[in-house]
């Protein structure tokens, strides 16, 4: 099942550091099969706050995601970021093709 490395950078130091980080992480993607499906788009805020950008980097499976976090290539630059900005990231699961938001509640046990 498709995952996702979810990041949001709510204020980004935007020298030398963040540039190189840039201009190195599309290669830690590819031994993952990951690639970008958000990048350095302006969100549009429909509902609450949200300061900063959302980046979604899609991934062929869990497992995936995870080996791209963990791997040497990544964790060697991953400091260039999070010593230079304000931000989260979180890796996730998507959903089945077909899934419906009602099959959540067999999920829990309300279905």
């Amino acid at each position: 099942m498709t995952a996702y490395a979810i990041a949001h950078l709510r204020s980004v130091d935007f020298g030398p550091e963040i540039v190189r980080y840039l201009e190195e992480i599309d290669d830690t993607f590819t031994p993952y099969g990951g690639r970008f499906v958000v990048h350095g788009v302006e969100p549009e805020v429909h509902e609450g706050p949200w300061p900063g950008h959302v980046v979604v980097v899609e991934f062929p499976d869990l497992e995936q995601a995870r080996a791209w976090y963990r791997s040497p290539a990544y964790q060697a630059i991953l400091p260039l970021r999070t010593e230079h900005s304000d931000s989260s990231a979180i890796l996730v699961d998507g959903v089945p093709p077909g899934y419906r938001a009602r099959d959540y509640l067999a999920k829990v046990g309300r279905g």
